[in-house]
């Protein structure tokens, strides 16, 4: 499925200025820079000037390469929650519920991965880790474990998948 758009212009230039800057190129030029700024020191005699050029630079290169990274990160973060989203939606024994979830609050998170947490936790008391587990299957298996136990003081080897 290729339905890819004309990229806007600042989208082209964006994408070259992030791959050129990753590049080896990139780093030799700006170790060329700092290098041939060590050099002209002494021609400048340590002047403020000399020191306020590469104080300068490096700010304004680091102030726009932010957002520029920024941006490509949050394309990039974009791309693989589609992706995971994808693969949620093929299989069909993954939660639904998952999909999306980037757009939660911090608090809303922070439930689920208790709620996961507990999963995990219910998961390493099982025997068998090849089980696949729910959250709800996982606590209503734990609950007839504990009532087995209770009763009679044995571990039931209750096999269903959770």
């Amino acid at each position: 499925m290729s339905t890819k758009k004309k990229e806007s212009g600042f989208e082209k230039l964006a994408n070259k200025i992030t791959c050129w800057t990753g590049s080896s190129m990139a780093f030799g030029f700006a170790a060329g820079a700092v290098l041939v700024w060590i050099i002209t020191g002494p021609v400048f005699k340590f002047s403020d000037t000399w020191q306020l050029v590469i104080n300068t630079g490096t700010t304004i290169i680091t102030f726009l390469m932010v957002f520029l990274i920024q941006k490509t990160q949050n394309k990039d973060s974009k791309a693989i929650q589609l992706k995971l989203n994808e693969l949620i939606a093929a299989s069909q024994k993954a939660s639904n519920r998952m999909v999306d979830i980037e757009d939660l609050q911090e608090s809303e998170l922070d439930t689920l991965h208790s709620y996961y947490q507990r999963l995990s936790d219910k998961a390493e008391e099982d025997d068998d880790i090849h089980k696949s587990h729910s959250i709800d299957a996982a606590d209503d298996l734990q609950e007839e474990k504990t009532k087995a136990r209770r009763k009679d003081g044995s571990v039931p080897t209750d096999n269903r998948d959770m």
